[in-house]
């Protein structure tokens, strides 16, 4: 590379030259990029680039800040490096867990000799603005992967060193905060001078790390508690413990070893448990109305039939009502902020009178119930009555089931909300966490091409659109639950690996899609692949997505 040779940077039509080897964040004073936020990276071609990359070559650059997926997860991850710095240097010998996302925050675990107070979770904040304060360069190193490992172990971090025994890889990236160094999925911040806005807050037994959010870059969001969500997620962890499957590199033994027919069967049996329970308190407390929703590729339809069956056992007789059937006629659909059909909104479906159905049902009143024929965007009736028994349980399954404008006119002791969410229960390592929304959405590209014939690109781009609607529509009644089901499995993404590469290998760097399908391809690499369909129920959620399924039409 030569110091001498100049080559051109564009940024929104402006261009400066500048010499090779010039790190993109000491040019960023001359290009004066504006964004919403603190600028955390950088694209260049479509791909991403970390601030302290030095250009090879004449190129245009795009600067990411919270407002970007990609930098939202730059600024946490980077946070995350400090706040397990800073806990090890308030207690000394302690081993810290990043868990999953909780109260718009990142939920951490202190594992130490004695339970952690509120005082230490303080002395931990003050430690973190301190190494923020300093301006502390976050360095990135390459380095052999024996030595790695020799760094892991050293440190105490054994889940990262069994992790890269199933790596064909000869080299890693390493990063260094001080004194600490460790291995992330994904890039950092230069320095932590660029991590000035956080919080933590006190969560027994943990910590949350909090931080903004993309719709609000600036400022830290009001904390609210989700007191049934940390639940669920604590009962995922007494799973992991019980088979034995907190990490990749567990999962990875098993399939190695050829023991993981049997996890397979240990998780679907914990499934058919907790569906069991949740008949069982149905069939207890009387409900005449069961409400299930979720969001995305959540196995909502794999769900609803087997608890459908368990209630049969218990000697129900359920009936589906689809809520479908009740939007209102096309040119009455509410519109969004774009001027188009909103066909998520609450008020699409005819609120009155799906909820005057539902009364006189629960009454035991025999009521026409309409077809919503999609290709003329209007209601038919076509002589479709319903009527049901004392013993019958009328199931609704959609996004709006948590939302009391949808059933406001039944009483709440007559209903019984069921949430249901693929909330991962398997992370990378102890700092590296898989998001649940990537589990789902790897779900979706699997289901997607197997039964709608969409590529992966077609998938990722509508993924904006579908999160979008999830947040308004889903996650904010999400609490109102009366129980919560997690219809992820440890194994399911060594199953889905061998569906989802080749697709998203499809898209090419000319794509906007390319940046995200090239993060789910490299942490798809992490699992060894489970080849065998045929261990795996037809009666499993996971069957709903990869073929196979006992319940699918």
């Amino acid at each position: 590379m030569s110091k001498n040779k100049k080559i051109n940077v564009e940024y929104e039509g402006k261009v400066i030259e500048v010499n090779e080897g010039t790190k993109i964040l000491d040019i960023m004073e001359d290009l004066k990029p504006k964004k919403e936020s603190v600028i955390v990276a950088a694209k260049i071609e479509n791909e991403l680039r970390e601030l302290n990359y030095r250009l090879k070559e004449s190129c245009e650059l795009k600067f990411l800040d919270l407002t970007d997926s990609d930098g939202y997860r730059i600024y946490r991850r980077s946070l995350s490096f400090v706040f397990i710095r800073a806990a090890k240097e308030i207690l000394s010998g302690a081993r810290i867990s990043v868990e999953h996302s909780l109260s718009k925050g990142l939920y951490c675990e202190i594992h130490y000799k004695r339970p952690i107070s509120e005082d230490d979770v303080t002395r931990i904040e003050e430690r973190m603005k301190e190494i923020v304060d300093e301006g502390v360069d976050i360095k990135k190193d390459r380095v052999p992967l024996n030595k790695a490992k020799d760094i892991f172990k050293n440190l105490g971090m054994e889940s990262k060193t069994k992790l890269f025994e199933f790596q064909d890889r000869t080299e890693l990236n390493i990063y260094t905060c001080g004194w600490l160094q460790d291995y992330f999925y994904g890039y950092m911040v230069p320095n932590t001078s660029y991590l000035k806005n956080f919080q933590l807050r006190f969560y027994e037994p943990g910590v949350i790390i909090r931080y903004p959010q993309k719709e609000n870059p600036n400022e830290i969001p009001e904390f609210t508690e989700q007191k049934k969500l940390s639940s669920i997620f604590r009962e995922s962890e007494k799973w992991g413990e019980i088979l034995e499957v907190a990490y990749i590199a567990n999962l990875n033994t098993h399939i190695k070893d050829n023991t993981y027919p049997e996890l397979i069967r240990v998780a679907e049996g914990l499934h058919e448990k907790k569906t069991v329970e949740i008949a069982d308190m149905i069939k207890e407390q009387n409900k005449r109305i069961v409400l299930i929703a979720g969001p995305s590729s959540s196995g909502k339809t794999t769900f609803s039939k087997r608890l459908s069956i368990q209630l049969k056992v218990n000697g129900l007789r359920p009936i589906e009502l689809s809520v479908d059937d009740y939007f209102v006629n096309r040119e009455d659909t509410p519109l969004d902020e774009n001027g188009e059909y909103d066909f998520e909104a609450v008020e699409a479906v005819d609120l009155k009178l799906f909820n005057e159905h539902l009364n006189k049902l629960v009454k035991g009143e025999k009521v026409e119930i309409p077809t919503f024929n999609f290709k003329t965007g209007k209601r038919e009736y076509r002589g479709k009555f319903m009527q049901i028994d004392e013993d019958q349980i009328i199931i609704i399954e959609g996004i709006h089931g948590l939302n009391n404008k949808l059933t406001e006119a039944i009483s709440d002791d007559k209903k019984f909300k069921i949430y249901i969410s693929a909330l991962t229960q398997l992370n990378i390592d102890g700092h590296n966490r898989i998001p649940t929304t990537d589990t789902r959405l790897i779900r979706r590209i699997v289901r997607d091409s197997k039964y709608r014939g969409h590529s992966a690109k077609t998938t990722l781009g509508l993924w904006k659109s579908v999160r979008r609607g999830e947040k308004r529509n889903i996650f904010p009644y999400q609490e109102e639950a009366d129980v919560m089901f997690n219809s992820a499995l440890f194994y399911e993404l060594a199953v889905l690996k061998k569906y989802a590469e080749p697709l998203l290998k499809e898209i090419t760097k000319d794509d906007k899609e390319f940046l995200e399908a090239k993060r789910l391809l490299k942490f798809l690499h992490y699992f060894l692949s489970i080849e065998r369909d045929e261990v795996i129920p037809q009666t499993s959620i996971l069957k709903e997505f990869v073929g196979g399924s006992c319940f699918r039409d």
